[in-house]
Parts: structure tokens; C-alpha cells; sequence
């Protein structure tokens, strides 16, 4: 937006490729994606069957539009052209083109994509109250209350600058746009897009950093849109101004290609047409190439690419049921692929997309082709996302419930809800700002179910930490546990696509999350969440210890909740306290608050009485001597390998539960000091186990052994009760 996009005619340091829109070799006779090559000064053009009543120079997009929508009031369009034209009248952009020419462009592209009228108006007047006197009131006036507010939207985007440290506030303030209405979204990606076309004569970093910022937020949010016609060809003109040696190189690929005599793709076309005509199925078979990112992808993962590798066919039919029969067709006449089959009809993917996936091999040489199997409609949707599906505040329009709570508005998909939820409880913009970096770099997601039939969408890696807060916000502080397929398992178990999931949920109100959780926590739901709970409820860091006045006593140990607990917690401190100091002499004592043992990374700090207190090197309250200025004391540890060490261990009740764990225990040469067990609480169970190893370097498997003993889902070293606790 703004004039700072230039003719790609004009000389620039971007390569020549990337200068204009990225236009691949010629290739044969095919229907790929929707073209959204074509520029602004196209639509100054004017359309060869004039509208009566419209000026020439939205002739292309209103022929654009009347394709998708034959029955539209055209009126809004011709008063935003006048209205634009004439209030940008005399502004140039830096090409010497007349900057209506922009907004023109960008219309063009959603008049494309399908958009409807109320998206084209206020695209045509997207830059008018940013750039001109015209006011958002005049608009409002003029257009309603619907294009004041996408005008409001857009506009607002641009008042931050791209820095680095106005970037997060920009993109917090375009999601909770977005999140009110996505069509504010669906204009600025096509306000880039045209930018993206025409970087020109910038400078070389400001057309990286233009592009990085592409490439980090605009595209993942395109492809969460569903938007793929657009989203391709941001990824290629990223592509040409990022990498522009490997860009030239796949172009020259896709050209060598092109010229090749014969076509595997057209073969196969024309035995799969084939086939569907015997089968009586009225389907529409294409070649669909790849754009030039999806061949670099392939190469570098294949290697030398064979001519099946540059595209793939796409069967267009007129109903579901049509796919399936397809697929049957494909599969029973022809050599599948069957590790390639994916089923997006019956699960649709986060972004709106539904196709069937195969591949069938080649008989002649083994070459394997993918196919795409859809309806038109599902296609139209894969290809313009959210654009295509018009309007929802029109009337007669209903939101739908999901089922599981959440909105099956078509406008603010599953992802965006949850994604506008974590953003208003991220403490900073700059969390914000790497939390949605991280979030939109998660370009996969998994289907999970629950008990009752209800699904939950996570990404990929995503655990049972992250399914909790899914379904139950932050209600979940208070889960206990969980079954995966039937079987208990911990919360830190990662799910996979299709795993059926029950969370079991505690009564207690005011249950704490676990700090641990935070290790597990995979989405930015359940990471916020967690913090924002741990903030407002932190744990006292424990004093630094001072030396025992009077006769020596063994150092009592307590847990977290040791008001619940019974009596009895054993000294926690290698069985020999082989620790050596620098200088030699003093007095060492290990420090209750962390439980060192080898081969932790320790350091230690002087107290009163000569006594050196020895903590692991991430102690927390290391961090809090060293802030109040006191000076670290060499340590390390002697060649007594022995420990004596304090762990707990939370499982669900059940019979011979402490037999079993005891003996896990004694088979990996635990000797049991004491023990004590909490009455149940809340269907759980809390262990505390002291004992002494022989060798420190067994602790981990120690753990591990307990940790898969049936039942037990977590095991973890002691920590002392906070002060005033």
C-alpha cells in the first residue's frame, strides 16, 4: 500500500524475474489455479463489452466479478471507482503510473479470488482516508456502516510502520481486525500481493525485509485462510527477491520441462478420462502444474526431477459422492499409490480444504502421479479460501454451531478463534510476536476426538497438555490426568492424528497447573495459559540457608503441599557429601531447596559461619544470590559416585500399585530409606520416596522405571516447601 511500489519495468537491484509477476514458461494446454497475474494498468484498459452506466476502467473487474456473482447490484463499485479516482487524482506512485492504478489492482485480485461486493467497494477505497481527504465518515455516508468499518481496518494496518519494534503491535492490531471481520485480512493480503508484484526499484534490503515479513506472517495466514491461489504466488515472489540463485534455477527447470516432447501428465490425463468414461462418471480431468516454491520443494527432496514431478491432475466432479467413486475407479483400473491417499472430505483440513489424495504409478516407467479429487465447489474454496464463501453478515446468513463451542463461521475458522483467544492473555507484544511467528510456522495440524464424538484440531507434536486447554480453557488447571486410546498416560504424551483422548478433570476449583507443563505445552493456548496462572499465583523462592545453631540436625525435606502430608520425609543429601571446595576446608552443606546430587552442574555460596551451601547451577535461588551481589564459591564433586536422593511420584489409585513401584525401584538397586503416601486426593495419589543409590548415573533410569510402572504418571525430583507455606 502507499506509493512505495514501483513499475517492474523500472531498472531495480531485484532480479529480472522477480521485478513483475513471476510468470512461468509456457506450459501446454491446462487449467492450473486461478490467474491472479495480471496487473493494475490491465484494468485502465478497460473491458472489450462495456457495462452500461460503468467507466472503462473497472471493465476487468467487473467482469471478474459478474462471473462469480451474475446477479450482483454493480452500483457500489461504479460510486467507490469515482469516489477513488477522483480523490487520488494527481498522485503518482514512484513507477510515473497514476495511482489509482493500485487499488484497481487489488480489487482485480479478490474480484478473481470470488469476492463479493461489499469486499470489492471497500478495496477500491482502501487507501482513500489514508492517503486523501476523504474521511471514514464521508464512506460510512456514502457506503454503510459495513465498508466503513473494512476501510477503518485496512487503514489501520498501515499507520505502524514495519520496523522491527512496531511489527508486533501491527500484526496483534490486524488479527483482532481480522478476528471481527476476515475480510479486512483478505484485502491487505491483496494489497501485498500486488506490492509483492511490482518491489522494482527498492532499495535490496527494504525488499528483504518486505519479503521476510511476507514470508513469516502473510503467507502462513493466507495458507490458514485457505487462500492457495494467492498464497502460491506470494510464496514465488518471496522466493525470487529471497533466494533468487535457486529461484532462477527451478525457472530454468520448469522451461527445459515445457519444451520436452512428451508429457507423462498427458498420458495419464487421458487414461484417467478414459477410465471415468467407461465408469459413466461425468468428471473434469486437468493438469494442474506446480508453481515454481512446490518444484523446489519436490527437487530438493526427490533430487533429479522426471517429468510427473513438475505437476498434477485435478478431477473436478459434481458431488461427494462422486469423489469416492472416482477414487474406486482410479484404484481398481490403475496402480495406486496407497501410502499416498489422504482424505480431507471427511476430514477438512483447518483452512476450509476438502479433496480426496492419491497417486497412481505409471506402467511404462514407474513414474508416480498425484491426483487431486474434488467437487467445483470444494475446488473454488481450495483455491480462494474464505473470499469464496461471501458474505456471512448478509441476511439470511446464521452462524452454525462447531459442536465443540467453538465458531463455524466461515469467516473466523477454528484456528483463529483460539489464536484471538491466546492473544489477548499474551503479557507483551513482544511475546505476542514470537508466540505467532512460532504458532503460523506450525503448518500441520492433527485430528483428535474425544469420548463423546467431539474432535479437537491440534498441531502437529501437539500433547495431552495442549488437548486439555483446547477443550476446557483454562479450566484445565485443574486436569489430573489422561487416557489415550483407552490407556492412561501422561500429560506430556505427544498425540497423534486420529488418537481418541479423555482428560480427567479434578473438583478442586482452584487447582495450580504444574510447572512441568510448561516443558509440554506445544500451543500458544496452553503456554499463555499456564504462565498467566503461574504469574498470578508464584511460589516464595525459599531464603538462603544459614548454618544450624546448635547441635547438627538432619535437614527436613517437604513437598509443596506438605500441610497434606504425613510425617516422615527423610534428609535429602548424598549418602557421603563428596563435595570438594575451592579453597579446601570449609565447611560444605547442600542445599535443601534444589537436592543436588552427581553429576549436577553445581556452584556454591558462602554463609555465616564459614558453611559453603551447594545448589544446582539452576537453582533458583542462584539466580537471586548473584542479582543481590554475593560471590560464587568453586565446587565440584568428589569420586564418591554414591546419592541419597528424595523423589515423588503422582499416579492414579489402583490395587498393588505400591508393590509394583517398589519393586521397579529395588530392580534398578534402589535402596528405599523411607517412604510416605498421601491419602488420595482427587482420584490421585501422591509417593515420596527417599533412597540411596550406588552409582548417581543411575537416577534417570531409576526414574524412567518408576515412571512406567502403570498408573504412575509423573516422577520427579524433591522440592522443599516455600516459606510460609
Amino acid at each position: 500500500m502507499n506509493a512505495e511500489a514501483v513499475n517492474p519495468a523500472s531498472p531495480g537491484p531485484v532480479p529480472p524475474a522477480a521485478t513483475g509477476a513471476v510468470t512461468p514458461a509456457p506450459r501446454r494446454k491446462a487449467r492450473p489455479r486461478i490467474d491472479l497475474r495480471r496487473l493494475g494498468r490491465a484494468a485502465l484498459l478497460g473491458s472489450a463489452t462495456r457495462s452500461r452506466g460503468l467507466p472503462d476502467a473497472i471493465g476487468h473487474v467487473v467482469e471478474a466479478h459478474r462471473a462469480h456473482h451474475p446477479d450482483a447490484d454493480l452500483d457500489p463499485l461504479r460510486r467507490a471507482y469515482v469516489l477513488a479516482e477522483s480523490s487520488h487524482r494527481g498522485q503518482m506512485r514512484k513507477s510515473g503510473e497514476p495511482y489509482i492504478t493500485h487499488p484497481l489492482a487489488v480489487t482485480l485480485i479478490l474480484a478473481e479470488l470470488g469476492a463479493e461486493t461489499t469486499t470489492l467497494t471497500a478495496s477500491l477505497l482502501h487507501d482513500t482516508v489514508e492517503d486523501t481527504e476523504v474521511t471514514l465518515d464521508q464512506v460510512g455516508e456514502q457506503f454503510g456502516a459495513e465498508v466503513r468499518y473494512l476501510v477503518d481496518g485496512v487503514t489501520k494496518l498501515e499507520k505502524v510502520d514495519y520496523g522491527a519494534a512496531a511489527e508486533p503491535e501491527t500484526f496483534r492490531k490486524m488479527l483482532l481486525a481480522t478476528g471481527n471481520d476476515v475480510r479486512v485480512m483478505s484485502i491487505k493480503l491483496a494489497d501485498r500481493l500486488h506490492n509483492m508484484r511490482t518491489l522494482g526499484v527498492m532499495r535490496r534490503e527494504k525488499q528483504e525485509r518486505i519479503a521476510k515479513v511476507t514470508r513469516d506472517v502473510l503467507i502462513p495466514l493466507a495458507e490458514r485462510l485457505g487462500v492457495q491461489a494467492l498464497k502460491s504466488e506470494l510464496e514465488d515472489l518471496v522466493f525470487a527477491v529471497m533466494h533468487p540463485e535457486e529461484y532462477a534455477h527451478t525457472r530454468e527447470l520448469v522451461q527445459r520441462n515445457a519444451a520436452r516432447a512428451d508429457d507423462p501428465l498427458a498420458a495419464v490425463a487421458d487414461e484417467v478420462r478414459g477410465v471415468l468414461r467407461e465408469a459413466d462418471i461425468q468428471a473434469e480431468v486437468l493438469i494442474r502444474p506446480r508453481h515454481f516454491v512446490s518444484v523446489h520443494r519436490v527437487s530438493r527432496k526427490r533430487g533429479t526431477l522426471r517429468g510427473a514431478d513438475f505437476g498434477r491432475l485435478l478431477v473436478l466432479v459434481q458431488e461427494d459422492a462422486d469423489c469416492y467413486a472416482v477414487l474406486g475407479e482410479l484404484h481398481t483400473c490403475m496402480t495406486p499409490v496407497v501410502s499416498e491417499f489422504k482424505d480431507f472430505i471427511a476430514v477438512p483440513k483447518f483452512n476450509l480444504y476438502q479433496s480426496l489424495h492419491t497417486a497412481v504409478a505409471r506402467a511404462e516407467d514407474g513414474q508416480v502421479v498425484e491426483v487431486l479429487i474434488r467437487t467445483h465447489q470444494m475446488h473454488k474454496v481450495a483455491e480462494a479460501g474464505v473470499v469464496a464463501l461471501g458474505n456471512p453478515y448478509a441476511p439470511g446468513s446464521e452462524e452454525q454451531s462447531a459442536g465443540d463451542g467453538e465458531r463455524a463461521d466461515p469467516t473466523r475458522p477454528g484456528w483463529l478463534s483460539r489464536l484471538l483467544d491466546w492473544q489477548r492473555g499474551a503479557p507483551d507484544p513482544d511475546t505476542f510476536w514470537s508466540t505467532l511467528r512460532e504458532d503460523l510456522a506450525q503448518d500441520r495440524e492433527i485430528t483428535v476426538f474425544r469420548p463423546d464424538g467431539g474432535a479437537l484440531g491440534l498441531p502437529e507434536g501437539a500433547t495431552c497438555v495442549d488437548a486439555a486447554y483446547a477443550q476446557y480453557g483454562e479450566d484445565a488447571h485443574a486436569t489430573i490426568g489422561a487416557r489415550v486410546n483407552g490407556r492412561l498416560a501422561t500429560m506430556s504424551t505427544v498425540l497423534r492424528d486420529g488418537d481418541t483422548v479423555q482428560l480427567l478433570m479434578g473438583q478442586d476449583p482452584v487447582s495450580e497447573p504444574s510447572r512441568d507443563w510448561l516443558e509440554h505445552a506445544h500451543t500458544p493456548a496452553a503456554r499463555i495459559a499456564i504462565q498467566r496462572r503461574l504469574a498470578a499465583h508464584p511460589e516464595p523462592v525459599p531464603e538462603a540457608e544459614e548454618p544450624a545453631r546448635g547441635p547438627a540436625a538432619p535437614e527436613a525435606h517437604a513437598h509443596p503441599d506438605a500441610p497434606r502430608r504425613a510425617v516422615g520425609a527423610a534428609p535429602v543429601r548424598p549418602a557421603s557429601a563428596d563435595v570438594l571446595v575451592d579453597p579446601p576446608g570449609a565447611t560444605v552443606r547442600l542445599a535443601g531447596c534444589c537436592t543436588p546430587v552427581p553429576p549436577d552442574e553445581i556452584t556454591g555460596f558462602a554463609v555465616r559461619g564459614g558453611v559453603v551451601t551447594v545448589h544446582r547451577a539452576q537453582c533458583a535461588v542462584v539466580a537471586r544470590m548473584k542479582d543481590a551481589g554475593r560471590a560464587e564459591v568453586g565446587v565440584r564433586w568428589g569420586e564418591s559416585t554414591g546419592c541419597r536422593v528424595t523423589l515423588l511420584a503422582e499416579s492414579f489409585g489402583r490395587p498393588h500399585l505400591l508393590a509394583d513401584l517398589t519393586e521397579a525401584m529395588a530392580l534398578e538397586g534402589a535402596e528405599i530409606v523411607s517412604a510416605t503416601v498421601e491419602p488420595p486426593d482427587r482420584q490421585r495419589v501422591r509417593h515420596s520416596y527417599t533412597v540411596v543409590l550406588p552409582d548417581a548415573a543411575r537416577l534417570p533410569a531409576l526414574m524412567r522405571a518408576m515412571r512406567d510402572v502403570a498408573g504412575v504418571y509423573d516422577v520427579s525430583r524433591a522440592q522443599p516447601q516455600p516459606t510460609g507455606a
